[in-house]
C-alpha cells in the first residue's frame, strides 16, 4: 500500500472510494474557480502540453479517467479529434457539471460520461487508443490495481498519458510549494468552497503520492512499457507517459 492510499479526505470509517466520492460531490460546484485560481490557470497549459504528446498517434477512441467536470476530455477532443472519448468518474456531482460543459461546447456528439469505479473498470480489454488521467490517480484506493485496469482497456499500442501534482525536489521552490500547499490551498479552500478538510486532504495525497522514478517502476510493474516522465514548473506537475 502506498502512502497516499492510506489518505482520506473525512474522518470516516468508509472505505476511500466512497469517501472521495462524498468529498467531490460536495466540492463539484466550487471545484473549477478554485482549481484555476489556485493554479493561477497554469493547469491549462499543463493539459494543453498532455494532449500534445498524443497528437502523432491521433487516438480513434479514448477513455479519460478521473474525468472530473470534463477540462481535459474537452480539450482531447478539441485538439485530438477522436471518434469517441469517454470521461469516467466516481463523482456524479463533478460530471454533471462536465455534461453542462459538453454541451456549451457542442461536443455531445463526441465526448460522454459514464460513472466507473476506476479499479474495476466496466470495458472490454483492448477498447481504447489512449488512456488520460489528469490530477485524478492520487485518490486511488489502489494505485497499482487501477493502473492495471487503465493498462487492460488499452489497445496493445496504446498510450497512456498522466499529468499529477508533484512536490518540486530542488530549493527554493519545494520550501515555497510546501508554505503554499499547507497554507494558501487550505485556506482557499474553506473559503471559497466551505470545505477546508477536502482541500487539507488534496495537499497531503499530493506531498504523500510516488513521483518520478518511482513512479516509473509502478507503471512498468502494471504492464507498461516505453515509460517516461517530465517535470512541469518546477516539478509543481509531473507528466507521464507509457505504451502497451
Amino acid at each position: 500500500m502506498y502512502n497516499q492510499e492510506k489518505i482520506k479526505p473525512y474522518n470516516s470509517q468508509e472505505e476511500k472510494g466512497k469517501v472521495v466520492e462524498a468529498m467531490f460531490d460536495n466540492i463539484a460546484p466550487t471545484y473549477d474557480t478554485l482549481n484555476h485560481r489556485l493554479s493561477w490557470n497554469i493547469d491549462k497549459g499543463w493539459r494543453r502540453k498532455a494532449i500534445q504528446q498524443l497528437v502523432p498517434f491521433k487516438p480513434e477512441t479514448m477513455l479519460d479517467i478521473a474525468t472530473g467536470t470534463g477540462d481535459f476530455a474537452i480539450l482531447a477532443a478539441k485538439m485530438l479529434s477522436p471518434r469517441a472519448l469517454i470521461g469516467a468518474d466516481i463523482s456524479e456531482g463533478m460530471m454533471e457539471i462536465g455534461r453542462e460543459k459538453v454541451k456549451k461546447e457542442g461536443l455531445e456528439g463526441v465526448i460522454s460520461f459514464q460513472k466507473e469505479d476506476c479499479l474495476n473498470l466496466t470495458f472490454p480489454t483492448d477498447t481504447f487508443d489512449a488512456v488520460t488521467a489528469a490530477f485524478g490517480i492520487r485518490n486511488f484506493q489502489d494505485l497499482e490495481k487501477g493502473l492495471s485496469e487503465m493498462y487492460r482497456v488499452l489497445k496493445q499500442g496504446g498510450h497512456l498519458c498522466i499529468i499529477e501534482l508533484t512536490t518540486p525536489i530542488h530549493f527554493p521552490m519545494r520550501q515555497l510549494f510546501g508554505v503554499y500547499s499547507k497554507v494558501v490551498l487550505p485556506f482557499y479552500g474553506r473559503l471559497i468552497s466551505k470545505d477546508s478538510s477536502a482541500y487539507d486532504y488534496l495537499n497531503k495525497t499530493i506531498a504523500a503520492f510516488p513521483q518520478g522514478e518511482k513512479m516509473m517502476e509502478i507503471l512498468r510493474r502494471a504492464g507498461f512499457s516505453k515509460t517516461s516522465f517530465k517535470r512541469l514548473t518546477f516539478g509543481i506537475c509531473t507528466m507521464y507517459l507509457a505504451e502497451k
